[in-house]
């Protein structure tokens, strides 16, 4: 397995898909052999202000601690860092949209954790171990740290991050919904986690048909009106971001405070769990027999 770079930057910066490329050698996707980092560092934006929230430290110490920690358990690291990750890294959602920052995080500050985390298991079809190159500089629901990221922000409940850890605790789900449009109405979120919780969507059949019949619905109903959210205030999460240079290192055994926003409420949570189960019982899943 790959160690991380000989020279790892001191503060984030912004890397352009088309500096990355060069980067991904053969020997770097299978697991073999990593960058110095320093002639990485010569193509890479520097983030010009001077801003806690892009010193590296914190996210290498999380990195770190992680693939310690999970070292029998790589999948079980997603609900795991996801929410520290976003606590970590403040973000307000369009900066969190520039693909050049996670392509700096992903190559730059913590290759050795995507290999960790994503080095695929020898098959008889595949015997050679591989790392897809979309999870250094792929889409927002396939790039290693920015799926994580995307998860906490949408899943997680005004300040409250325990929804997350249950979405990341289940690989179908964040790879089936992050794709969704709907997901980013936030008692729809919700309402999967607590389907999740109560058991009634576990398996992958399950989460990709349920899925798809949330998607179907909501072209013929309007899950703001069955289901309304309250209005976010966008100060509270500006003050959030702004306490970055103050704010201790996120706890390892606690969970974290997100941005001091309202909790979605919980009539519009269970009016749609409520709903999704109905729709559920009547959703084709294979192998699943429909009762008359």
């Amino acid at each position: 397995m790959i160690t991380k770079p000989n020279h790892v930057p001191e503060h984030l910066a912004l890397l352009a898909t088309s500096a990355l490329d060069p980067f991904l050698t053969e020997e770097l996707l299978r697991g073999e052999e990593v960058h110095g980092g320093i002639d990485l560092a010569k193509v890479v934006e520097e983030l010009l202000e001077d801003d806690a929230r892009w010193s590296v430290e914190p996210i290498r110490s999380l990195v770190e601690d992680a693939m310690y920690e999970f070292r029998e358990d790589r999948t079980g690291a997603d609900a795991w860092l996801a929410p520290r990750l976003h606590a970590t890294l403040r973000l307000t959602r369009r900066e969190a949209a520039d693909k050049r920052l996670w392509n700096h995080i992903g190559l730059a500050v913590a290759p050795d954790y995507v290999a960790w985390r994503h080095l695929s298991e020898p098959t008889a079809k595949s015997p050679g171990r591989r790392i897809a190159a979309e999870r250094f500089r792929g889409p927002a629901d396939r790039q290693c740290f920015s799926r994580l990221w995307w998860a906490a922000e949408l899943f997680r409940n005004g300040p409250d991050y325990e929804p997350v850890v249950a979405a990341c605790g289940n690989q179908d789900l964040i790879h089936t919904v992050l794709r969704m449009d709907l997901i980013d109405h936030r008692p729809t979120a919700q309402a999967l986690v607590r389907l999740l919780q109560n058991g009634l969507v576990a398996k992958g059949r399950e989460v990709a048909g349920l899925s798809a019949a949330i998607n179907a619905a909501g072209a013929t109903l309007i899950y703001d009106v069955l289901a309304p959210d309250e209005p976010k205030d966008p100060a509270r999460l500006r003050d959030w971001i702004a306490e970055a240079r103050s704010a201790p290192p996120v706890g390892r055994r606690s969970l974290p405070d997100g941005p001091d926003e309202d909790p979605v409420p919980e009539k519009s949570v269970v009016a749609l769990t409520d709903y999704f189960a109905e729709l559920f019982e009547t959703t084709p899943i294979r192998g699943r027999k429909i009762a008359d």
